[in-house]
């Protein structure tokens, strides 16, 4: 009996190994690094920010104009805004950089699952960067961050006290073809499906890694995530400043300058009632060994 245990065994672990070869080990991410807008008129979304308590960490320039601004979430996250310099410029959403703490590792994984991504450089900013054509030609951006950078030099400043949000929770791409997108952050990138969702029907996909944090795939509109302690609270800060929002379960809605729509989430919340919600699973039947009674 204990050698027909043993040969079970053995075919087990030889099994699960082969049935795991179709699903792609995740290169594994830190976490969203930054979020980029074009804007139509930066002094505008600065100031759109600022009303969420938000600060400007730091500008790039050129001929003495802004061409980046850095609007800081937490030492680790930042939106950027890039203003308009031409009319053929299109307004709204840009790209999404994710960071890695060993760029170059990251950079052979993508290129070993027979992706394309652009060689790690330094950036102007002082932080390593590779780009990657996503679905849909979308841009992604990957950083590591290093030392005597923009960012890593203004750690522990520009943390407003009354900033609405101190994490990108995620972001919701719009896609025309949703279904391949997943399978392309899934089966390409290593991306990975929630227990959960935010929104009735829509399961986000988490980034590999730890942070938690959440990419979801739509067919309608984009919208950033911002992570909220207390909605009722975040609600109260908005009325304070005049902005208006729109409520839908644990989520609070306000608009940018641009349209742009900056989801308030409250994450636990969130997550508490959906699991609240999920159907118990069934009993899975007692297993025994041959000769087990």
């Amino acid at each position: 009996m204990t050698n027909l245990r043993s040969c079970l065994l053995a075919i087990l672990f030889c099994l699960f190994p082969a049935l795991g070869i179709a699903q792609i080990q995740p290169a594994n991410l830190a976490g969203i690094a930054h979020v980029a807008f074009r804007v139509s008129d930066l002094t505008r979304s600065r100031i759109f920010y600022q009303k969420l308590g938000f600060q400007q960490a730091f500008v790039n320039t050129k001929d003495g104009k802004t061409t980046e601004s850095f609007i800081k979430v937490n030492d680790r996250q930042f939106i950027e805004l890039y203003p308009q310099q031409d009319p053929s410029q299109p307004i709204g959403f840009m790209h999404i950089c994710f960071e890695a703490t060993d760029l170059e590792a990251l950079n052979r994984a993508y290129l070993g699952r027979s992706l394309t991504p652009t060689p790690v450089k330094r950036a102007g900013a002082g932080n390593l960067l590779f780009t990657l054509t996503g679905p849909e030609d979308q841009n992604i951006e990957y950083t590591q961050y290093m030392p005597g950078s923009l960012h890593t030099k203004d750690q522990g400043l520009h943390l407003g006290e009354d900033r609405i949000s101190k994490e990108i929770a995620g972001i919701s791409l719009s896609m025309e073809d949703p279904v391949a997108a997943r399978a392309f952050y899934q089966q390409k990138l290593g991306f990975h499906e929630a227990l959960h969702a935010l929104d009735a029907g829509l399961i986000p996909l988490l980034l590999p890694g730890s942070s938690n944090e959440m990419v979801e795939i739509t067919p309608n509109v984009f919208q950033l995530l911002l992570s909220v302690p207390s909605l009722r609270h975040a609600a109260s800060q908005l009325t304070d400043k005049n902005l208006q929002a729109e409520k839908k379960g644990n989520m609070l809605t306000v608009k940018d300058p641009d349209g742009n729509r900056i989801v308030l989430v409250d994450i636990d919340a969130a997550m508490g009632r959906r699991l609240l919600q999920m159907p118990k699973l069934p009993k899975l039947p007692k297993l025994s060994w041959p000769g087990q009674s």
